[in-house]
């Protein structure tokens, strides 16, 4: 009681700052301790604010506080001492464990006293930023060279992971195989900072391809035992990656790993190479469906080489896109439907006969996949065939230039052509079928915006895609009147006002100058392409049961043509195709007698029409042979005529008779001395028969020009009188002579069957 009571005496003298500082001890301490503390905390606390003694006070381990910690330190001692005897183990384990706790001395408490509290100096220096520098690059720069740097990949270390794979893959040696490949990748981009954090580096190019082809060829097959203990053998069926055991290890190396290999696809420039690669993504595909943001990664940039690389690359690209679009049809369909129409617009402005078969490419894989989802195709149908009726309009109503070239342009013309080839594709679509209507109109508009001569190649475009929209749909359209209006609008009789070096290839142009409507070459064109636009569609509609009534106007207009046509080679091949359309009329008015079913009646109809199509009809197998040959000929004219153009052959200039009469005669001295004897010798006989003076050979006319003469001559001897020598001839008219006779035109009989 007595001790608890001086204890709250003294608690109670003591101040705030005094019970702070001494703690709060429990009530087994000393007495002694206690206050010992009590009196040694205001000394404390006047150390800790840097209060300096007096300087008579005398040096500080003087004071009493030093006494102090040494009483502290011969105490512990003495307890230490004592612990030997009391607990003999414990100290044989302190002896054992930690000496410096028993080697305790009076001078350690002294110091460690002494250093407990700082005391800031009188003045601050500052350190230079050169020092600061320096001290941190010293401290830093070998924890980084310890920490970052890589190791480098050999030849050895590639085998020895080829091998272990091969026999067992585990999850921490395909990690290092991601990190070793992510690595190599890294170095084709230049990305030095990327490179630096990898755990590896690859600085030698045999190693990289030795890398690069283990991981293409033999990575996913190992990886796939690893994760379902077996080879894939159905690659139809989607694998379910989650249901795997090892997925949860592997599923962040995976993920690298595939990032990696898109990346490697951008940097890859060699067709070969990234033929490769591209079939190692086509067998990653299950993977890369697993991971959406790699996913759409890999759909763009397939999509990029789909438009511009080589065309085996654009065919693996294009298996790549449709593969996952056909799993992935409800996210990945329409955002890649949308990317992949407008990267086909943006190739579609300038076609030529290398780029159109690119182009063609691109309108069949676009509609292959269009078709896998008919729903999520009307969509962007409606939306683009809408686009194209907005700028027909814009162009009808305002009239501007500006507003036809929008229209008549390659963009617009290969749009309109890629609908109607959707459409025709998926005729058996009900969800397309409303838009048939409006893209006919659409095309029909654009035929007669600019109804001219100068437009004729972009109205075949025109009517060609109607054709195969006709075609496919069974839908009528009324396309003979566009063909057969280019007869009575041409003057086929008209002599041509110049001569064209080449042909016109009406397949990569879409209007003509006014040059190329003068030539020669415009009009054999020209001829050619209606006998194929006319042969084309009456072929589609070769097996209807109203093909008398339907090719009546093209008949009409035939044997008008040829009534009025003067020229042969024309007449030649227009009566030809009057003679087939006819013998396939004529066929098909014999079948009809022995019909017995009305008009009326659709079913019957198309049922007839269905056995008409599989018999076969004169039309159609005159056809399938014209279209094999036909074929061929374009194909000659994309390969060799236009490489034969960029071929540069010498021009062969001729001399005027005057300019080399004296060059000739130094050349040939001898040989013309000789034939001037000799002309001299034969001029008698030319005034005998009547000719005149001025017909005589001059001296120095080239060689060829006196072989000419001679024939002349003789074809004279042999008739009974010459003509030239009756007439008496002018020099004037003689020259007329020698340039021969104009092509006389004759009209042409038509029999009455015909």
């Amino acid at each position: 009681m007595a001790g608890a009571l001086s204890r709250r005496r003294r608690l109670a003298e003591l101040t705030v700052d005094e019970f702070l500082a001494s703690g709060f001890d429990s009530g087994s301490e000393s007495e002694p301790e206690a206050a010992a503390e009590a009196r040694e905390a205001p000394e404390a606390r006047e150390e800790a604010r840097g209060r300096r003694p007096a300087p008579s006070a005398g040096p500080p381990s003087a004071g009493p506080s030093s006494s102090r910690h040494k009483g502290h330190a011969s105490e512990h001692k003495d307890q230490l001492s004592r612990l030997k005897d009391r607990d003999p183990e414990f100290y044989k384990f302190l002896q054992e464990n930690d000496q410096s706790l028993l080697d305790f001395s009076d001078s350690d408490s002294s110091s460690d006293g002494e250093e407990q509290f700082h005391s800031l100096p009188d003045t601050l220096e500052e350190a230079s930023e050169e020092e600061e520098d320096g001290g941190e690059d010293g401290d830093r720069a070998p924890r980084g060279l310890q920490e970052n740097e890589p190791t480098p990949v050999t030849l050895a270390m590639v085998e020895k992971w080829k091998q272990a794979a091969r026999e067992h893959l585990t999850p921490k040696l395909f990690h290092e195989v991601v990190q070793a490949f992510r690595a190599a990748v890294l170095t084709t981009q230049g990305d030095q900072e990327d490179a630096e954090t990898c755990r590896f580096q690859v600085t030698d190019s045999t190693v990289f391809n030795a890398l690069v082809t283990f991981c293409i060829r033999d990575l996913i097959g190992c990886l796939q035992k690893l994760l379902f203990g077996k080879a894939r053998k159905d690659s139809s069926r989607v694998l379910q990656l989650s249901s795997s055991p090892f997925w949860g290890k592997l599923r962040v190396d995976i993920k690298a790993y595939l990032s990696s290999v898109i990346q490697l696809v951008a940097c890859l420039t060699e067709a070969t190479v990234l033929a490769a690669v591209l079939h190692h993504v086509s067998s990653l595909v299950p993977y890369y469906l697993t991971f959406p943001k790699q996913c759409r990664m890999l759909l763009k940039r397939m999509v990029v080489l789909w438009s511009t690389g080589e065309e085996s690359l654009r065919v693996l690209a294009f298996l790549v896109i449709i593969k996952v679009c056909r799993h992935k049809k409800d996210t990945l369909l329409s955002p890649i439907l949308k990317q992949m129409y407008i990267t086909y617009v943006k190739n579609c402005k300038f076609t030529s006969p290398s780029t159109l078969p690119l182009i063609s490419f691109m309108q069949r894989t676009l509609t292959e996949l269009l078709a896998l989802d008919p729903s999520v195709s009307y969509q962007h149908a409606f939306l683009y065939i809408r686009q194209l009726a907005i700028h027909l309009r814009s162009a009808m109503t305002t009239g501007k230039k500006e507003a036809h070239q929008s229209v008549y342009n390659w963009q617009y013309v290969h749009c309109l052509y890629l609908w109607c080839r959707v459409l025709s594709s998926l005729s058996s679509s009900e969800a397309l079928q409303p838009l048939l209507y409006p893209l006919s109109q659409v095309v029909i508009g654009c035929i007669k915006l600019v109804p001219t001569a100068r437009f004729y190649p972009l109205r075949m475009h025109c009517v060609r895609a109607l054709i195969l929209l006709s075609e496919s749909t069974g839908v009528f359209i009324p396309i003979l009147p566009f063909i057969l209006e280019i007869f009575q609008q041409v003057d086929f009789n008209k002599r041509p006002g110049r001569m064209s070096s080449r042909p016109i290839n009406f397949s990569v142009i879409l209007k003509l100058s006014s040059a190329n409507l003068q030539e020669k070459a415009y009009r054999d064109g020209l001829v050619e392409q209606l006998y194929d636009l006319i042969l084309e569609y009456l072929h589609s509609q070769a097996h209807s049961i109203a093909f008398p009534e339907l090719a009546l106007p093209a008949i009409l207009q035939l044997k008008s043509f040829l009534r009025e046509c003067k020229v042969a080679n024309y007449c030649r091949q227009v009566r030809q195709l009057l003679e087939k359309v006819q013998e396939n009329a004529e066929h098909i008015c014999s079948c009809r007698q022995r019909i017995s079913f009305s008009v009326s009646d659709r079913l019957a109809v198309d049922t007839w029409e269905k056995q008409a199509r599989k018999e076969g009809t004169p039309l159609t197998r005159y056809y399938s042979h014209w279209r094999k040959l036909r074929d061929r000929e374009i194909q000659l004219e994309i390969s060799g005529k236009e490489r034969l153009e960029d071929l540069n052959f010498p021009e062969i200039k001729r001399r005027k008779v005057e300019n080399r009469k004296d060059e000739d005669r130094k050349e040939f001295k001898d040989l013309f001395e000789l034939d001037s004897a000799e002309e001299e010798e034969e001029s008698p006989d030319f005034a005998e028969r009547g000719v005149p003076g001025f017909l005589r050979v001059p001296k120095g006319v080239e060689a060829d020009e006196d072989q000419e003469d001679e024939e002349d001559k003789e074809d004279c001897d042999s008739e009974d009188e010459c003509p030239d020598a009756e007439a008496g001839l002018d020099p004037g008219e003689l020259w007329q002579l020698t340039q021969g006779p104009q092509d006389e035109l004759e009209d042409l009989q038509l029999s009455e069957e015909d």
